[in-house]
């Protein structure tokens, strides 16, 4: 409604122009003039067109507040669900993507979406409403005049169907190297401590370089065509203008036409300049917009294969593996076969294994982060899958090997999951942890700013906060996948103590390739091939030939 009110009113400006120039003529021509008369025509033609100048611009006003900040709106929205998508997609999807593509979907790819939502429909709407109303008023004045002014347009027409496809396949290649260039400099970051090491600056920037000069290639490409494009609507733009001059000057020749009227068609070829200029940028908008939704749905459409149940509680904590198998998604061979193990509530269990045997894959299992190929996983006598989401992290804490740490403060670490946790109950899980004394000797304390990933903490550190941050869910099951690998013996030790003594009533799951001699393990499986091959207590398996009895007398010797 915006639109066609403020084009209503630029329609008609050039009217008041032709009646002000015919009256100028006229007057001109006159023998006996009166210039009172005149000057209070001109005075009222010139506020007639100041008025549909201003009232044009009021409507174009409010037409802009309502596209754009309606597009504006839609981009937050398109964000927020691309976002909150992501979260819901299980972790096969973050290995088989990569974090900058996903970045540049939720960045660029909305924006060029936004651009089409607010400025592409806005102006393309302006466009065909000005055009219709424009062609209209010159038909109405003189159609064969009209005919021949907009003859050179199909022209363009044509030229836009062509081009328009071109643009499109350079824009999806934009934005895919786009993506490579964030992935490059995303793992570049991440791991700028390897680079820097190994001295491998100048080979990574050189990489960089390659990349960044690709994507000048790519946009290049495009520029051209748009270079190519822009002088061309000029041109046609030009021709319709010199069309008008001559054969409306011919017209006036010969008595049919007034100098008012060739000044009203040359203003309204003027009026479809910008429509026809814009058709071009609008058109690379729309097919720049329909690549990036394209790649957006690519993603969007990806739905999580882990399903979650409505059980809200659970009665006890004995858990089951009943004849579970898995293999990842498109790999042939299975990581584990045919598990069957109980783990009785408030049990130690320790998972030995060499590297590869299906120690983290079965962790994974536990914590659903997959489900089996077949099979199924129990606690309280109910599956995994018919669990809620909430009632299964309530249940089951991980504290994993390489535990990651966000750029916040240390107790915002801890106390992730739960931010409702008093200062003494971060402290309680820190002294759990082992890693309260060593947080007090940081600069801030447990305000202290970490960087990302952790990177101001050493291995050791990290782990441990890693593990308070676990046992901040009281959780009934506690998982430590080899979190203790890069911790010295006495901090091992006092980590044992509350492992034996503070949480002695929660079920206890260790992944580890070490003999932790001080924590009282209940049952101890080794994994090999994904397989259970042997089963027991310490004491039974040191005197059974096998894999923990060799790792037992390594730690002898």
């Amino acid at each position: 409604m915006f639109v066609i009110i403020s084009n209503y009113f630029q329609i008609l400006q050039p009217q008041e122009v032709r009646k002000s120039l015919d009256t100028i003529i006229a007057f001109l021509q006159e023998k006996n003039r009166n210039e009172t008369e005149f000057y209070e025509n001109l005075f009222y033609f010139g506020m007639v067109i100041l008025g549909y100048a201003l009232l044009m611009g009021l409507f174009m006003f409010f037409m802009r507040q309502t596209i754009i900040v309606m597009s504006r709106e839609i981009e937050y929205d398109l964000r927020e669900d691309i976002f909150k998508h992501y979260t819901t997609l299980d972790p096969h999807f973050f290995k088989e993507n990569k974090t900058g593509d996903m970045m540049a979907r939720i960045v660029e790819d909305v924006s060029k979406v936004r651009m089409y939502l607010g400025p592409a429909i806005m102006y393309a709407v302006n466009i065909l409403t000005l055009t219709l109303m424009t062609v209209y008023s010159m038909f109405s004045v003189n159609a064969k005049l009209a005919f021949w002014s907009l003859l050179p347009l199909p022209l363009l027409s044509i030229t836009i169907y062509f081009i328009s496809d071109i643009i499109n396949k350079q824009s999806t290649k934009i934005q895919k190297q786009l993506s490579n260039l964030n992935n490059i400099t995303q793992e570049v970051f991440s791991g700028i401590r390897v680079v820097k090491s190994y001295t491998r600056e100048r080979e990574i920037s050189k990489y960089f370089d390659k990349a960044t000069e690709h994507y000048r290639f790519l946009n290049l490409e495009l520029a051209r065509t748009d270079s190519f494009f822009s002088p061309l609507m000029f041109f046609i733009i030009g021709s319709s203008t010199l069309l008008t001059i001559y054969l409306g000057g011919l017209e006036v020749m010969a008595g049919r036409f007034t100098t008012g009227n060739i000044a009203e068609f040359i203003l309204y070829i003027g009026k479809l300049t910008w429509p026809v200029t814009s058709a071009g940028w609008i058109a690379s908008l729309i097919q720049q917009a329909a690549a990036s939704q394209k790649r957006i749905n690519e993603f969007m459409n990806v739905k999580s294969t882990i399903k979650f149940g409505k059980v809200q509680e659970i009665k006890n904590r004995d858990i089951v593996l009943d004849h579970v198998s898995f293999t990842y998604p498109g790999k042939t061979s299975p990581t584990l076969i045919d598990l069957n193990l109980k783990i009785p509530s408030g049990t130690k269990l320790a998972i030995f294994g060499r590297t590869g045997s299906g120690k983290t894959t079965l962790v994974d299992l536990l914590v659903r982060q997959y489900d089996p190929s077949e099979g199924k996983i129990m606690i309280g006598g109910i599956e995994l899958s018919e669990m809620s989401n909430e009632v299964l992290r309530k249940t089951i804490a991980i504290a994993p090997q390489d535990g990651f740490l966000f750029s916040e403060k240390v107790k915002n670490n801890i106390i992730y999951p739960s931010s409702t946790r008093s200062q003494e109950n971060i402290e309680q899980f820190a002294k759990q942890a082992s890693i309260h004394e060593e947080i007090l000797q940081l600069p801030n304390g447990y305000d202290t700013m970490i960087g990302e990933r952790g990177v101001t903490l050493s291995g050791g550190q990290k782990q441990r906060i890693g593990i308070a941050r676990a046992l901040s869910v009281a959780p009934k099951v506690l998982i430590l996948d080899d979190s203790l690998s890069a911790v010295d013996a006495k901090t091992e030790f006092a980590i044992s103590q509350t492992l034996n003594e503070e949480l002695y009533d929660q079920t206890l799951i260790c992944c580890t390739h070490r003999i932790y001699q001080n924590i009282k393990f209940d049952n101890i499986i080794v994994l090999d091939g994904g397989k259970i091959v042997q089963e027991g207590t310490h004491e039974q398996l040191i005197n059974e030939p096998g894999f923990y009895q060799n790792l037992w007398q390594s730690t002898q010797n």
